[in-house]
């Protein structure tokens, strides 16, 4: 089966889990069943290989739980952060999913002893609270626990009717497509948070490759505003799995998506002891102050954030803020991200960051941090994108890269805005477009009405106003005129049409002789 074919089977079978559940979830509610299942199945899968070691002899499915030592137990809990037994696996639990009474209180038993195996484990941080919405006991499906043991069968039957091959050979990423198709589904119906922590793969392809250009190797990356991390890992997709040294952080402040972000990194097959994610306030709260510097930092933080900037006294001598003289404004945080993010990075890496397009030409606080970004030669390119690249929004978004490594004082603007593919709802970036992108990124070479690098000068007398458009020029597309050559072709014309009078006139002249002639005869 083809990528393509997985894709389209992936997608029938979950509208069709919809279907069978339909009424009773809510869309954007849903989702966190089909994922959390989904992700059930996963580690499920993940851990009966681990135990077989490629052995055909051993099913671990198959083995009762009580041969199991404590030894055995212990080595894979180390290995692997959390343990399930024969019992506990997603297969056994999906056979008899149908026939039993105790399905909601048997899945939130099997949820809570995978969480519990890793207590005083190196990865209970990791794995506590990954199943938390995952509520096998919520009204949502269902008033009665028939209707709930009704619709987990359903859901657990779906995903287990999913054909991917075996657990090495799938040939797609399950989770990656699934949140992908479920986001675009259910976004437009969810409103704002329905696409607020996510970033389609083909911009964070884009923001991937330009935090991690030309670096052979990273120590780690990192992503202040992680989402369900679907940025940090278009690294992982995109690049020699070898290149990020010690793995990917990120911090997050809603508590659901935090459990997809970890879920997330687990079904994209990154052990444990590779990835940080950490819950909390990235701008109130930073995590990672022993952690940093980062090689390499991608983020699409809210856009028009409210903050507690200036009514916190002290953030002003935060080592984050205190550089640039000032805060981010109450009412937009977008700096305080940039100013975080900068703080984090390390001299040889880049950080590649979406922002709000106002940021770049307002006043007050925002232009005294450009100033402060332009006079320490931190900015690298500002790349202007198309609208209508994101679920939730059709605002045309901005991409900021800092670097602290430049080798002169110029800055590259990117006016990517006409570079983009007509879907149904929502333009998307082709490989073509993020190549074309890049190789101007690279070069740094003037392209007439796409790129240009402009000197600090230049920056510095325009009131460091950082808009792409005032800088790269955009092409005029109307019809180009050519004044003499239209009135030499009027004059032509006009001459043209006296003349067709003058004949016209004589035709007309020579039968109204002609009529005369006959009526005087």
């Amino acid at each position: 089966m083809t990528s393509s074919q997985q894709r389209a089977a992936l997608q029938r079978q979950i509208w069709q889990i919809a279907n069978d559940v339909r009424g009773a979830v809510d869309g954007w509610d849903f989702k966190q069943y089909v994922l959390g299942t989904l992700f059930y199945r996963f580690i499920s899968e993940n851990f009966a290989s681990y135990i077989e070691g490629g052995d055909d002899s051993i099913h671990y499915a198959e083995l009762a739980d009580k041969v199991i030592t404590p030894d055995i137990k212990d080595d894979a809990i180390k290995t692997k952060g959390y343990f399930i037994y024969p019992s506990q696996l997603f297969a056994t639990i999906a056979a008899r999913a149908n026939s039993n009474e105790r399905l909601n209180t048997d899945l939130a038993a099997v949820f809570a002893s995978i969480e519990n195996s890793a207590n005083g484990y190196p990865s209970e941080r990791d794995i506590k609270g990954l199943f938390a919405d995952f509520d096998t006991t919520s009204n949502r499906l269902g008033n009665t626990v028939v209707d709930k043991n009704t619709r987990l069968a359903a859901v657990l039957k779906g995903v287990a009717g999913l054909e991917f091959g075996d657990f090495e050979g799938s040939h797609i990423d399950l989770f990656g497509d699934a949140y992908e198709f479920l986001i675009s589904n259910y976004a437009a119906n969810a409103g704002k948070s329905g696409g607020e922590f996510f970033t389609p793969q083909h911009v964070s392809k884009l923001i991937a490759q330009l935090a991690m250009h030309k670096q052979t190797s990273v120590n780690k990356i990192y992503d202040p505003a992680c989402g369900s991390g679907s940025l940090l890992l278009q690294a992982k997709k995109h690049f020699d799995a070898h290149i990020i040294e010690d793995g990917f952080w990120g911090q997050e402040i809603n508590h659901t998506t935090y459990n997809l972000a970890r879920m997330n990194m687990f079904l994209h097959n990154i052990n444990y002891d590779k990835f940080n994610i950490q819950l909390g306030d990235t701008l109130e709260n930073p995590q990672f102050w022993e952690d940093k510097p980062f090689d390499a930092i991608v983020s699409n933080p809210p856009y028009s954030l409210k903050w507690i900037g200036s009514d916190n006294p002290t953030l002003i001598n935060d080592e984050r803020f205190a550089p640039a003289g000032v805060l981010a404004p109450k009412s937009k945080a977008d700096f305080a991200f940039v100013l975080h993010a900068l703080s984090y990075l390390s001299g040889k890496g880049r950080a590649a960051i979406v922002c709000f397009p106002g940021v770049f030409y307002r006043g007050g606080a925002e232009a005294k941090i450009r100033q402060y970004l332009v006079d320490n030669n931190y900015v690298e390119t500002v790349i202007a994108l198309a609208p209508n690249l994101f679920f939730g929004t059709t605002i045309a978004v901005t991409i900021l890269v800092l670097s602290k490594h430049k080798t002169d004082t110029k800055t590259q603007f990117i006016d990517a805005s006409g570079l983009f593919k007509k879907e149904t709802n929502t333009n998307t970036l082709t490989d073509a477009h993020i190549d074309h992108i890049m190789q101007a990124f690279d070069s740094k070479t003037n392209v007439e009405h796409f790129a240009k690098s402009v000197s600090f000068e230049h920056v510095a007398a325009n009131d460091y106003n950082l808009s792409v458009s005032s800088y790269v020029e955009a092409q005029d597309k109307r019809e180009v005129v050519d004044i003499a050559q239209l009135n030499a072709k009027l004059k032509t014309t006009v001459a043209k049409i006296g003349q067709l009078r003058k004949d016209i006139d004589a035709i007309v002249a020579e039968i109204e002789n002609v009529d005369s002639e006959g009526v005087s005869a």
